[in-house]
């Protein structure tokens, strides 16, 4: 056999010997499970890439990701879960509160799923410990739940032109229970009446305002439900159109046009387990990462706001706020 010739065969066996290596080199999917609907989580979603790039990670050279949306029906979480389990996806991000992690978690216990709630996950039992959880889960509390009564005290401050308040939850919340014990309780000391609104749908939520209104409610709560994030707009709106005073979670409530927010930052939560995203992929485990907490939670005041309601904010509570909208 001539030279070339050998170099030739040597050249197509080195070919095939490459090509099963190049075909077994499968880049790992990121299931991404999420209560409410991509358009209005786009800048959530946005935040989860960026924790993900800061671990030196892009998308199609690293990782895929496969998107499951239930557009605000809780019901479609568990079959939308099963499905992420079903792909073999690497870690699922159970995303857009409570239900998302819970039904992530029933549908597998070897998948890693980080997840983003509002409560404490020990309460709940879908982590044995803050500081090194069991099983096959992690992710970030914003505590949003426990902070419902301060949110109560700060209403109470602007929105007296009588005793009676509102505070608008999704009774298919699993964390509700501790948010109405806990607000009823505030409620009581500072000799308000609380009102609870229910709304399940979008379709529920302005016969809640309407309610509210009837009810002579000077202000209204609103609770720190994936739903009602993902309508923040249309809430605002109406507390608008109702002359409702109101209070929310998230800061993009009141840079929407609502009048008040106390929480933590959405987006730095979604780009936390975007963190722990890379980092399972990298070799992590649940285990070996805490769930993360909030370190800081902002009082925003809208100003504009304030004067289109007919509200004086006292310079005490203007003192105290983290960001004025003027």
């Amino acid at each position: 056999m001539r030279r070339r010739d050998l170099l030739g065969v040597l050249g197509g066996v080195a070919v095939g010997w490459r090509l099963p290596a190049r075909a077994q080199s499968v880049v790992p999917v990121i299931g991404f499970l999420n209560s409410a609907s991509r358009p209005r989580f786009a800048g959530l979603v946005n935040a989860f890439h960026e924790g993900l790039n800061s671990e030196g990670l892009l998308e199609g050279r690293d990782f895929w990701i496969e998107y499951q949306w239930a557009e605000g029906d809780y019901s479609k979480l568990p079959a939308l879960a099963s499905q992420l389990v079903l792909r073999k996806v690497a870690v699922i991000a159970a995303t857009g509160g409570t239900h998302s992690a819970q039904a992530a978690i029933r549908a597998t216990s070897t998948v890693p799923i980080l997840f983003v709630i509002g409560i404490d996950p020990v309460h709940i039992d879908i982590v044995s410990s803050l500081n090194r959880p069991s099983g096959n889960a992690t992710g970030v509390s914003l505590y949003t739940t426990e902070l419902a009564t301060k949110r109560l005290e700060l209403l109470s401050k602007v929105a007296l032109a009588s005793t009676t308040f509102a505070l608008l939850v999704n009774p298919s919340s699993e964390a509700i229970s501790i948010e109405l014990r806990d607000t009823r309780a505030s409620a009581t000391g500072l000799g308000l009446e609380l009102v609870v609104l229910e709304a399940r749908t979008e379709r529920d939520i302005e016969a809640a305002f309407s309610f509210a209104a009837r009810q002579q409610a000077s202000g209204m709560l609103v609770s720190a439900d994936p739903l009602f994030t993902s309508l923040s707009g249309q809430l605002v709106a109406l507390a608008g159109r109702y002359s409702l005073p109101a209070v929310y979670p998230f800061r993009q409530y009141a840079h929407a046009g609502g009048l008040m927010s106390y929480g933590t930052e959405l987006t730095w939560a979604y780009r936390q387990i975007g963190v722990y995203a890379g980092r399972i992929l990298k070799g992590s485990k649940p285990a070996e990462l805490p769930v993360q907490l909030p370190t800081k939670f902002a009082l925003v005041i809208n100003l504009k706001t304030a004067k289109a309601l007919g509200i004086a904010v006292p310079p005490s509570l203007l003192a105290r706020a983290d960001e004025v909208i003027e």
